[in-house]
């Protein structure tokens, strides 16, 4: 613990900047240690913050995240739930793939991109019905990403 302590200090109190760059080294580190502090820098006042702790969870993999990175599915930041969309994604647990869902429906086109890929990596075929929907959508990216992701979770 006590060489992470510094970055989870800087993760608490320091500069935007500084607790972008204290999450981003936590996460390098696969600090365990650090992740009750990552869970509540999810709920960061500034949006960069919040997306580079999500990615800091992802690059740490613990299942343990999966709680925390479900509800920052809800952060009114795109780049927040794309990020925490993309945790959940390299934890690969098949327990996020309902909330995952709700996102096919998000406003941003980057969020509904990223939940099809992501629904494809945590292989629940219960999305095939939900992706199906997006195979009309205007937007050519989301189409492919929906389709791409269908075809994987039927074979």
């Amino acid at each position: 613990m006590n060489d992470v302590a510094p970055l989870i200090a800087m993760l608490q109190t320091g500069s935007v900047a500084k607790r972008r760059a204290a999450a981003r080294e936590l996460g390098k580190a696969g600090a365990l240690t650090a992740l009750p502090v990552l869970a509540g820098a999810l709920c960061d006042a500034h949006p960069l913050v919040r997306r580079e702790v999500a990615q800091a969870l992802g690059r740490i993999g613990d299942p343990s995240a999966v709680p925390h990175l479900v509800q920052a599915l809800e952060d009114a930041e795109p780049t927040a739930r794309a990020a925490a969309l993309a945790a959940l994604g390299k934890i690969k647990d098949p327990q996020a793939a309902m909330p995952v869902i709700h996102l096919l429906a998000d406003q941003e086109i980057e969020v509904r991109i990223g939940a099809a890929v992501v629904l494809g990596r945590l292989g629940n075929r219960c999305a095939v019905e939900p992706l199906k929907a997006l195979v009309r959508d205007p937007f050519s990216e989301v189409r492919e990403a929906a389709e791409d992701t269908i075809r994987r979770l039927e074979h």
